[in-house]
């Protein structure tokens, strides 16, 4: 078992997949899926777990050399905007559209269960050398 880190073993299983270059596509719980990512659906309750909780976590595992997010969330949902720009300080912002649109590309899908608008954020994975 392991001791500490993301504890689900889809998500843990789904992550040890990633490569240079792959997209992680982290949503709240509105966000249209799209058809052929793999998905790990955390959704719990409204709210269960958060879009900061799921993102954090990730973070911890993940080697991200970028990210794209809505533009909308500025004006819809501060509190995400400001946790995106506290990581990602060349965080691309796209409408929201096109972020659906590029999300089809994403490698993983992981939903919150966030229920606030525009918490979502497509990651960008890097290599740790």
């Amino acid at each position: 078992m392991k001791r500490a880190g993301i504890l689900n073993r889809h998500l843990a299983g789904a992550l040890a997949e990633l490569g240079h270059g792959h997209g992680v596509l982290v949503c709240d719980a509105g966000m249209p899926i799209p058809k052929g990512p793999r998905v790990v659906d955390l959704a719990f309750r409204a709210g269960v777990p958060s879009f900061a909780e799921v993102l954090e976590g990730l973070l911890a595992e993940l080697v991200v050399e970028g990210a794209t997010a809505a533009s909308e969330v500025r004006g819809a949902n501060p509190a995400a905007a400001g946790l995106l720009t506290g990581h990602f300080p060349g965080l691309v912002l796209v409408p929201h559209e096109q972020l659906k649109d590029l999300s089809a590309q994403a490698h993983l899908v992981v939903r919150t269960g966030e229920a606030r608008p525009y918490a979502n954020v497509l990651l960008r994975c890097g290599v740790f050398f």
